[in-house]
């Protein structure tokens, strides 16, 4: 009798499994095909096991670990929560976070607006609007080790063009842009807006393209400005589109490479992002501290998941 009550309990999973694979199969309507076509795609699977899949699960492990790559006979010594503890009492790290937040409130809004008003503009222009998608474009194609290079030219106080350009205006003392830890934050954010703004560009693009102008039109017949259909019809249309943007974006947490190219994390540390601290405990100080550096990335990921959830339930939901 017993056994009669828990054959049904065994058969659920393997039933619905069985329901989901054929519901699978019918969402388009076709079988599995011909099993030769997946020794086309198994390299592809492959790499994505080794280089990504493997690396997410390995460095998942390693942040439960003291792994340190110069001592090897403790790399995977299991500590449990002890990165994390030393976490909440790192005053570098919490010091790191504060920089990256401010980095990126200077960044991200910015950066939108930009790109939007950048979109709006060649969204009206009648002709030759191709052009325009390219120049606005230009700046993401480039590598970030030209872009920052760029940007560190038009900051030298002794050859930069932004100084020379305020010495000519009067200005006997123009600031040091990258120098000085009043300045050098939101030198690297303005350097870090003009690289990213063109894919936001882009975007918003593409979501303007994709608003009825039968709307405008009818909104122009009632007599409503441009500046009410932009607030009216085209913001709230652009919801889902500014959800996109954010998420995209929220890498901007991390910080390292611009970082890493213009200051260093100087002048005293006020530009020590927790992306470069992360780089620096995990290759440049001690003996590479991989662990604890894969624990404060666990930390940030999850910081950035419960982020992209929050903006996709607030703007992707409304919009729906």
């Amino acid at each position: 009798m017993q056994s009669e009550r828990r054959l049904p309990e065994r058969e659920g999973p393997a039933q619905t499994l069985r329901a989901f694979i054929k519901e699978a199969r019918g969402v388009r309507g076709e079988s599995w095909g011909n099993p030769l076509g997946y020794l086309f795609i198994a390299p592809a699977i492959v790499l994505y096991l080794v280089f990504n899949f493997w690396v997410l699960i390995r460095g998942f492990l390693m942040a439960f670990t003291n792994y340190r790559f110069l001592v090897p006979n403790s790399n995977w010594a299991w500590n449990g929560l002890r990165n994390y503890q030393l976490m909440l009492r790192d005053h570098f790290f919490l010091d790191s976070l504060v920089v990256s937040i401010k980095y990126v409130i200077m960044v991200l809004p910015s950066m939108i607006v930009v790109a939007l008003v950048v979109a709006l503009l060649i969204y009206k222009v009648p002709h030759g609007a191709g052009f325009f998608r390219w120049l606005v474009y230009l700046p993401v194609i480039l590598p970030i080790s030209v872009s920052m290079l760029l940007w560190q030219q038009l900051y030298s106080s002794q050859y930069g063009y932004i100084d020379t350009m305020l010495r000519g205006l009067g200005d006997a003392n123009p600031p040091n842009w990258l120098g000085d830890a009043h300045t050098a934050l939101a030198s690297i954010a303005v350097a870090s807006i003009w690289r990213s703004f063109g894919f936001s560009t882009l975007l918003f693009l593409v979501g303007l393209y994709g608003i009825a102008r039968d709307l405008y039109e009818a909104a122009s017949i009632d007599g409503a400005s441009n500046l009410q259909q932009i607030w009216h019809i085209t913001l709230p249309l652009l919801r889902p589109t500014f959800a996109l943007v954010i998420v995209l974006q929220i890498g901007l947490l991390y910080g390292t490479q611009e970082v890493l190219l213009l200051t260093q994390g100087g002048p005293a540390n006020s530009t020590t992002t927790v992306g470069y601290y992360i780089y620096q405990v995990a290759f440049t100080e001690g003996d590479l501290r991989l662990g604890y550096a894969a624990a404060m990335s666990l930390v940030i990921g999850l910081v950035m998941t419960c982020f992209t959830v929050g903006v996709l339930r607030f703007l992707r939901g409304e919009a729906a």
